[in-house]
Formats: C-alpha cells, sequence, structure tokens
C-alpha cells in the first residue's frame, strides 16, 4: 500500500483554482477530497523510481475555504493521524481586484536539527514559529500566500543528519565530499527540509511560491564565467547540476505555475504521457541539461514567473539559472527574458511585487563596489585575476555587479512607478539580515519604490559579518565608495538614489506584507523560543503609500 512521503504542499491558488503537490512511495492515484470541491484524482508521475502528483483543482468558487484531506488509492494519508494542528484547507481567492491581501516572503531556511550545536546555531526557525501562530488564529487572519525566495535547500552546506547519510552511500573524502552529489541526494534535502510537522502542517495550508538561489545548487552558482570554468572542469558538478535543476522542476517548479501554464507546458505533459508505471527520469534530464547551457548564452528554459491576487501582481525573476556569462557579456538574465519580464509587468493593478532572491539596492558600499569590481575583473594581467578573487571571495555577485541588468531593471521599475500603480517594491532575500529601504529618481514618480529584505528564515548570521553590513550602510563610506566609483569613465552614474528606512535586523525572520486596495505595510517579525515554543517578536511596522 502506497504511503504520504512528503507533502501535502498546497502551491498555486487563485479565486477559481488550486494546485496541491505531493510524493508517494509508491505508485497509485491521487485524490484531494473537500466537501464543495468536485472530486479530482490524479495517477502519480515517476522520476527515477520515485513518484509524484501535482493534482489540479479547477471550477472552485471565490472567497471560500475549504477543509480537505488526501487519499492514495481511497484510503485517507493526511490529516495524520493523531495530529494536534487544525485541519489543512484550501481558501480561495476573492473575484475581482480590490481586496485585502497578506504575503509571507523570506529566504535562507535551513532544516530543523535534533543536534544541539545545529540547533543552537541556527536559532528558532520563523517559519516554524508563524505555524504556531497560525494553529490559534482564526482562517481569516492566515495570509493568503507565501513567497520563499532562495535557498530552500543547502546542497553544499549539509546538516549533520545528511552528513552521517551520505557516509553511509559514499566515501566522503572523494569530491564533492560532504555537499549532495545527485538526484538522490537532492530527494534527501527536500526530505529534511519540508518533513517536520509545523513545516509540513504549514505548506499543506499556505499557497506558497518559490524561486531558488545559489545555495539550492553551490554557493555563489553562475558568479562569472571564471567560476563557470572551474567548476564545469571536475569530474562531479554536471551531474550534481543535473540533479539539482531535475529536484527544482520536481520539488518547486511546477507548483509556481497556474493550471492553464500547465496546460501548455510541454515537459510537464511529456512527463504525465509516461504515465503512473512508466519513468519520466529520461526527458527530465535532458531538460535539465538544456536548462543548464542557458548560462552559456543558449535557449534553456524560463524559471521566471508571474502571479495575480486581485490589485496586486506578482513577478518572481530567476537571477541565477538564465545568466549571461559568455565572451564578456554579463546579463543577469538573457534578452528573452529580460522583454517578457518587461511585458509581465504591464498591467492594471495597484502594486507591483519584484521577486529576487538578490536584492535590487544593497547597503551603499557594497552596492558601489559591486560596480567597480565589475568593471575591474575585465581587465587583463594580475589586476584581473585580483578582481576575480574578490568577487567570489566575497560574493560579489549581486544585480550591481551585473550593471547593464541593474540599469534595465531599474528602468523598468521607474517606468512602472510613472504609471498608476501605488507601489513598487522588489522582494529580496540571500544576505542574511533584514532591511528596507526607499528608491527615488532623477525624476518625479507616481509609485513609492522599495527594497524589501528578509533573509534568513532560520540559519546563522556570522558575527563578524554584522558590523559590515552596519558599517556598509554609513554615510560617509558610501560617499567615499561612490566617489571611488565614479572616478573610473567605464561606469555609467547611478540611475537611482535609495534611503534605508528600517534596519539592518539580524536574527532569524519573516516578513509580512499587508495590503488594503492601494495601501500597504509591511511588518517584520524576529522569531525566538521560549517555554512554551516558538513564537514572532515584530519590530515596527513600515507603511509603503
Amino acid at each position: 500500500m502506497p504511503e504520504l512521503l512528503l507533502g501535502p504542499l498546497l502551491r498555486h491558488v487563485d479565486d477559481t483554482s488550486a494546485t496541491v503537490w505531493v510524493e508517494t512511495s509508491g505508485a497509485c492515484s491521487v485524490r484531494i477530497a473537500a466537501p464543495g470541491i468536485a472530486e479530482q484524482q490524479v495517477p502519480t508521475f515517476q522520476v527515477e523510481g520515485r513518484h509524484y502528483a501535482l493534482v489540479v483543482l479547477t471550477g472552485l468558487r471565490p472567497a471560500t475555504s475549504h477543509a480537505y484531506e488526501v487519499h492514495l488509492d481511497g484510503v485517507t494519508h493526511w490529516p495524520q493521524p493523531g495530529s494536534s494542528m487544525p485541519p489543512s484547507r484550501i481558501r480561495t481567492l476573492p473575484a475581482g481586484g480590490d481586496h485585502d491581501f497578506l504575503m509571507l516572503f523570506g529566504s535562507c531556511r535551513k532544516p530543523e536539527s535534533t543536534d544541539p550545536k545545529e540547533h543552537k546555531k541556527w536559532g528558532t526557525d520563523a517559519l516554524a514559529a508563524y505555524a504556531v501562530r497560525m494553529s490559534g488564529q482564526d482562517e481569516v487572519d492566515w495570509p493568503d500566500s507565501m513567497v520563499l525566495l532562495g535557498d530552500q535547500v543547502y546542497a553544499d552546506e549539509t546538516s549533520k543528519a545528511t552528513q552521517e547519510w551520505l557516509s553511509r552511500r559514499r566515501d566522503l573524502d572523494q569530491a564533492p565530499g560532504v555537499e549532495v552529489k545527485d538526484l538522490d541526494e537532492y530527494v534527501r534535502l527536500y526530505h529534511e527540509a519540508w518533513s517536520s510537522p509545523l513545516i509540513r502542517w504549514l505548506l499543506s495550508t499556505v499557497p506558497t511560491s518559490m524561486i531558488f538561489d545559489d545555495h539550492d545548487v553551490r554557493d555563489d552558482w553562475n558568479t562569472s564565467q571564471t567560476w563557470r570554468d572551474a567548476i564545469e572542469a571536475t569530474d562531479w558538478w554536471a551531474e550534481r547540476e543535473r540533479g539539482a535543476l531535475v529536484s527544482y522542476w520536481v520539488y518547486q517548479h511546477i507548483g509556481n505555475l497556474a493550471p492553464a501554464e500547465l496546460a501548455e507546458d510541454k515537459t510537464f505533459a511529456a512527463v504525465l504521457a509516461h504515465g503512473r508505471d512508466g519513468d519520466a527520469g529520461p526527458v527530465l534530464r535532458a531538460f535539465a541539461e538544456a536548462a543548464a547551457r542557458e548560462v552559456n548564452g543558449r535557449k534553456g528554459t524560463r524559471w521566471s514567473y508571474r502571479r495575480d491576487f486581485g490589485n496586486v501582481r506578482l513577478l518572481v525573476i530567476d537571477t541565477r539559472s538564465g545568466r549571461i556569462l559568455r565572451d564578456g557579456h554579463r546579463s543577469m538574465v538573457g534578452d528573452g527574458e529580460f522583454e517578457w519580464i518587461e511585458q509581465n509587468a504591464d498591467g492594471a493593478y495597484d502594486h507591483l511585487l519584484i521577486g529576487s532572491s538578490l536584492p535590487w539596492l544593497m547597503p551603499h558600499a557594497i552596492n558601489h563596489v559591486q560596480s567597480v569590481n565589475e568593471v575591474s575583473a575585465r581587465r587583463d594581467g594580475w589586476r584581473g585575476r585580483l578582481a576575480e578573487k574578490l568577487r567570489q571571495g566575497a560574493d560579489l555577485e549581486h544585480w550591481p555587479s551585473f550593471r547593464a541588468s541593474y540599469d534595465r531593471l531599474t528602468r523598468l521599475v521607474r517606468r512602472i512607478a510613472e504609471g498608476e500603480a501605488a507601489t513598487v517594491c522588489v522582494l529580496s532575500g540571500d544576505v542574511h539580515h533584514v532591511y528596507a529601504a526607499e528608491a527615488s529618481f532623477d525624476r518625479p514618480v507616481n509609485a513609492r519604490v522599495w527594497q524589501l529584505t528578509c533573509s534568513p528564515v532560520h540559519n546563522a548570521v556570522e558575527r563578524y559579518m554584522r558590523p559590515l553590513f552596519q558599517l556598509a550602510w554609513w554615510k560617509p563610506l558610501a560617499a567615499v565608495t561612490r566617489w571611488w566609483m565614479a572616478r573610473n569613465p567605464a561606469i555609467e552614474p547611478l540611475p537611482v538614489a535609495w534611503e534605508k528606512t528600517a534596519g539592518p535586523y539580524f536574527g532569524n525572520a519573516v516578513a509580512t506584507l499587508r495590503v488594503r486596495g492601494r495601501r500597504a505595510d509591511v511588518v517584520i517579525e524576529k522569531a525566538d523560543s521560549g517555554a512554551d515554543g516558538p513564537f514572532l517578536t515584530p519590530l515596527p511596522t513600515i507603511p509603503l503609500t
């Protein structure tokens, strides 16, 4: 009899449809059973011996709430017996564009650990603390959506439990050592990350969108062509990257897509065409190899996507897999994908949210140094080599280090802000501190424009980094680095200015974006633990309008 190994994960939800993802121990039929929802049963699909299903529910009524169960071959497997959590629910959005909306966001989450040293180092999981709060709330106060902005798993910084598991599989003295190597090992990471009871319930109840960042594959993934050449020279990287992209497609990407997009997705159709007993592994391996080639300027795939929530539009940008690095060209995404982003930024809404794992506006000193470093790394000789070492050693690979893409994104944000929107917000993570910064431009705009960064959800922030991040916001240092940048004729003047309005805050945290018509604000909450378990402490509210 098949078992429910992972999930359910509630993924895409709008006013009339929803998708629910599961992993099972064997081939079976998966049914989402809920009063008021027409029965929808689908067979699992198989990827290299593992079994999954993405159940698409359509024809739902707007603004309704349905407690649901997961049945495998007619047997109930969710909720789990004895669970003290409220029933998992599918809550559709109201019809129309003007309604209250609540979105969680954050990034960088290590798994929960039973090892005392890891538990102390990583602190309290902010998502677990949020689940505890939700379990005692009325569902009308639950968030409508959640966006996880990268580093859902850490392929290069594995836990002690995973390292012990790896040691029973292979010789850890051989590369890549305690890092994961293939698809089997990636599956282990996802199970470790999403199996704890609180997180499993949270993901079953809050519709969740995701995008990868570097640690989902490897630190500094695609930071430069030099980095790429070195990693491709190893005998293990090709299998590692293929496993990363296949697992990302299965565990994260397909759940980002709306039912209409899934119906048109050729890869999804090819996978389903193998049926419950055929294996679609070769299809996804070929797909992953094509996606990996995009970094070399060839057409691969588009991981970026769009979601609409009434008067809120979310555009999530892949800032890692689609980079163009060859022949001196450095682009965060290729021209074709950037055109897609620009086209999908147009529309009738009040609030545009741009999800980017990497911040657009950073602490000023770091921002300016990255622009200088990009130019310096192009030089021949020891100066160029030194700049490249600094780029990799200091993680100088954010938007400012891809200045052509940075400037293009800035022009897009300014164009939208000149229109009818009330706010344009770039939501980011990665940098292991929390801050809000408001942007201004060389001419007046109508919308308020924000960089909102929340990281980590559950990870360590090295003590020595905290004063460095604070110093990077210091205005005298910003002035010095800006002067240094302006002296280089190869660097265009910055097309945007910004002021930090909140932070930097350190420690595990989650951000809540609240929209009420054309009004919006953000609340940052820090996670901690007490005698009664994990809890959240709110920091001052940041008004966005």
